[in-house]
């Protein structure tokens, strides 16, 4: 049995990255292996990714491996043909250059995620059923302590202003690493309360499922 608290952890949004990278090719394999042409990535890189399949489209991931011809993709498991159809997962992704931390965070909250049910009564039922069907969208709102001199809040604004998919991550302590690709929304007005720190907001609409990695699997 392990636990740990989140103090001392702490968010990081990209700044900067690489060109583009297209992938011609990737494996239904348990680690997903892109196949591309010129490749300069190197274990260890953070990347975000576009693909024609739906669940790794904009999902951020860490490489395990990587030449100049073929790129893994950690604990990426493309394994299932129905989920991920033979053939079509081409895309491209991009590696984050350098990341730019956002500081005084008081508050990270999260909304939405949940599961969806088609509610279905047959004639003969005395009791009607749920069927699992998608899953809501899902946001995190960063509550921060406003900074005006800070450099995040120039990478924030251009996030917000581009209306593009961002690479960001939550380092908890031990370094373990909650990856996400999402929309970014910064406001431009610090709330104003009396006896109260001026404070902002970062919402992140999150546009895949997180990935994780523990230090064990680094």
């Amino acid at each position: 049995m392990g636990y740990k608290i989140p103090n001392g952890g702490y968010f990081q949004h990209a700044a900067t990255y690489d060109a583009v990278l297209a992938f011609t090719a990737i494996s239904n394999a348990s680690e997903a292996v892109a196949t591309v042409s010129g490749g300069t990535l190197s274990a260890g890189d953070i990347v975000l990714l576009s693909s024609g399949w739906s669940k790794l489209d904009n999902k951020v991931v860490r490489v395990k491996a990587a030449t100049a011809t073929a790129i893994t993709l950690e604990g990426i498991d493309t394994s299932d043909t129905v989920v991920f159809p033979a053939g079509t997962g081409t895309g491209s992704m991009k590696k984050v250059l350098t990341w730019v931390q956002v500081p005084q965070v008081t508050d990270v909250a999260f909304s939405g995620g949940d599961q969806n049910y088609l509610d279905v009564a047959f004639l003969e039922d005395d009791q009607g059923k749920q069927i699992p069907t998608d899953k809501s969208a899902s946001t995190m709102t960063l509550t921060i302590a406003d900074d005006p001199t800070k450099p995040f809040n120039a990478v924030l604004s251009k996030a917000d202003a581009a209306k593009s998919i961002q690479a960001c991550r939550l380092v908890l302590p031990g370094n373990d690493q909650l990856l996400y690709g999402a929309y970014t929304s910064f406001s431009k007005q610090p709330t104003v309360s009396r006896n109260n720190l001026l404070a902002r907001t970062v919402s992140l609409a999150l546009q895949s499922e997180p990935t994780r990695y523990t230090p064990a699997s680094a």
